[in-house]
This record gives C-alpha cells, structure tokens and sequence, in this order.
C-alpha cells in the first residue's frame, strides 16, 4: 500500500523523466521553489538581476532570501519562457514546462498554479535540479526540516519551512501527466509569453535594498 510519501516521489520521477532532470522536488507553489532555491545559494547581501516585467513575487523572494532587487529592462510589455536570476543558478520557468526542458547545473522552478500554465493543477510548483546535496537539501526544507517519517520518529536538527505540496496534488499530478504524451511519445510545447507590470517603478521593491 503506497503512502503519502511514495505518491510524491511517484510524481517527483514522472516529472524528472519528463523533463530531464535528475532530481525533482515539489512544494506547494512556485514562489517557494524559488525561495528555497535563493536560500540554498545563499543570496544574502547580494544583488539579484530580473527583468522588469515578472511576476510580482519574483522580487518579493529575493528579498525575503536576504537579496537586494536589481531590474533589467526588456523590450515591450511581455517576457517569454524562462529566465535566470542573475548571477545565481536559480531559473524562473513560470512559463516554461516541456520535455528535456532541463538545463544542467541550475535550479529550474516550474509552476503548477493558474489558468495561463501548460500544466494546470490548480496550484503547485517543483524544483528541477542536477545537485544530489541540494535536493536532500530541498526535500527537507520543504518539510519543516523532517524528514519523510513521523515526526514522532524524527531526529530535529534542521529549520524548515511548510512548503510540502499535498499529496492529492500529487496523486492529480500523475494523472495529468498524461496529456504531455502522445502514446509512449513526449510532446513539446511552446514557450508561454506573458504581459506583466513593469516592476521597477515600485519603490518597495528598491527601497527595502538601502534599508
């Protein structure tokens, strides 16, 4: 009788084959994944470059990491696909989800959340990652620093967050990852393109760097 757990992996691996990454960690929304993932390469203090036109909690994530916002302007009122945060391994891939999408030696956050994605689950996101030591990392900062048993059994040695994506998600998840092949074959699907404000005209964004 599978658990909570294995229902997790079991679509952790799907999309690891999927996408080509060797390992896959899923939280509950991508802005998480993005946090966990400037926490790990330790932002702090240092300026952290996105575009001007994002998703607003984009810079509210490096700020929260200990970062300090730079914006980069781009050309028009739309970004497509997905995007580095400058000068980290982390990769904002809101719009991004199709096979062997992964790119080595990053930490790629997809999304699951909203009506505009390719894979809508209503909510939830995943960090796609080549680094075995940061996907233990992950797996446990996810799960308020346990690890994957009870907690009546677990050894406390690390501060977490409660960022674990339900296991219902998970089990929905598996079933709707299906629709991303044609028989035994992957499809590809195109870069989603997206108009966003343009953030860099909001203080609090830059403000909060003096501060």
């Amino acid at each position: 009788m599978k658990n909570v757990y294995d229902i997790t992996l079991e679509f952790e691996k799907s999309l690891a084959e999927y996408t080509g990454a060797p390992y896959v960690v899923t939280v509950d929304n991508q802005s998480n994944a993005l946090f966990l993932s400037l926490m790990y390469e330790n932002i702090k203090g240092k300026e952290i470059t996105i575009p001007n036109r994002t998703y607003p909690s984009v810079p509210c994530e490096i700020l929260h990491a200990g970062g300090k916002v730079a914006f980069r302007k781009v050309k028009g009122k739309t970004i497509k696909g997905a995007y580095q945060l400058e000068p980290t391994n982390v990769w904002d891939s809101a719009l991004s989800f199709t096979y062997n999408m992964y790119k080595p030696g990053t930490h790629m956050c997809i999304s699951f959340t909203g009506p505009y994605k390719h894979f809508k689950l209503s909510k939830g996101g995943a960090i796609l990652t080549d680094n075995y030591e940061a996907y233990l990392w992950f797996k446990r900062a996810r799960y308020s620093g346990r690890r994957e048993c009870s907690y009546h059994d677990d050894h406390f040695d690390m501060i977490g967050w409660n960022f674990y994506m339900m296991p219902e998600l998970a089990a929905r998840g598996l079933l709707l990852m299906n629709q991303f092949y044609q028989g035994e074959t992957p499809k590809h699907n195109e870069d989603l393109e997206l108009p966003y404000p343009d953030l860099s005209k909001f203080e609090i964004y830059t403000k909060t760097n003096r501060e």
